[in-house]
């Protein structure tokens, strides 16, 4: 069954935990997809783990049109947000409507995804208005990195945690279907959760949340060095990975492969006529 943001809304009601992965391209939105996962996120985390940039803030709104665009055509059932790049929201509310469209149009998205609380309402607004569903972001928001002096928790003093809880009330009212929390402590995500009649989803917020969210790089031990306190591996594809590669190297050199198996047959006859053909 679809996913939509009516869907989303009746599990937050009925208590049943809204499922989201990242993905990227074609191929892996096509196996989330498969698995069940309730809603796709094409993050400009894309920038980190799939264009090596140190953070978000280098990404494009052509490159988020491509991927999304890639992974939508992998989709069935799950919904599919698209981040709204750095810059792209921010200058001001006719850009933010028309880059919203073109994550709609051109990428087939079925939401878009912003940062910000209540200097965004504004967007957010408009975006709706406009026939596009927005989820937002509150709390260690990444395109706010060199604002946050680096990727930290928020919310950690009454003053900021207050401001949040503000913030998370003032986007529901500008009219977002649903809202990520990352990177704030989990009794504060807890408290948002219940004030908010829509979806939450956490990544470092806790289970209180209507639902989570990982990037699936992490989840599936794809990255090295550091890893956030929130990401749990559910599986060691890279160990795996790295393993297939050096066997491969390894039989190609030692001509193990390609075996019989893996080519294909001509009858000797031509082959003993082609022989005499060159002779």
């Amino acid at each position: 069954m679809k996913n939509t943001v009516s869907t989303l809304l009746q599990q937050k009601q009925s208590g049943d935990k809204i499922t989201m992965l990242t993905a990227y391209d074609y191929t892996t939105a096509k196996i989330i997809d498969e698995c069940g996962v309730n809603s796709i996120l094409v993050g400009d985390s894309l920038g980190m783990v799939m264009l090596g940039y140190e953070n978000t803030l280098p990404v494009t709104m052509e490159d988020m049109i491509h991927h999304t665009a890639a992974v939508a055509r992998g989709v069935e059932n799950a919904f599919v947000v698209a981040d709204m790049p750095f810059m792209s929201y921010q200058v001001s509310v006719r850009e933010a409507v028309i880059n919203a469209g073109r994550l709609i149009k051109e990428g087939s998205a079925n939401a878009v995804k912003l940062e910000g609380g209540a200097e965004v309402c504004e967007q957010i607004e408009a975006i709706v208005n406009a026939s596009i569903p927005v989820v937002a972001h509150l709390g260690l928001t990444p395109q706010s990195v060199n604002a946050f002096g680096g990727f930290k928790v928020q919310g950690k003093t009454f003053e900021k945690a207050r401001k949040l809880i503000d913030d998370a009330l003032k986007i529901q009212q500008a009219g977002a279907c649903a809202v990520v929390l990352e990177g704030i402590p989990a009794k504060l995500a807890d408290i948002i959760t219940k004030k908010l009649f829509i979806p939450t989803i956490g990544i470092g917020a806790g289970n209180g949340c209507d639902g989570q969210v990982l990037v699936y790089q992490d989840m599936l031990g794809l990255t090295t060095g550091h890893t956030a306190k929130f990401v749990k591996r559910f599986a060691d594809l890279g160990d795996m990975m790295r393993k297939g590669i050096n066997d491969y190297i390894t039989e190609t050199k030692n001509t193990a492969f390609p075996s019989e198996e893996h080519t294909y047959a001509i009858d000797d006859d031509i082959i003993n006529k082609l022989l005499e053909d060159n002779e």
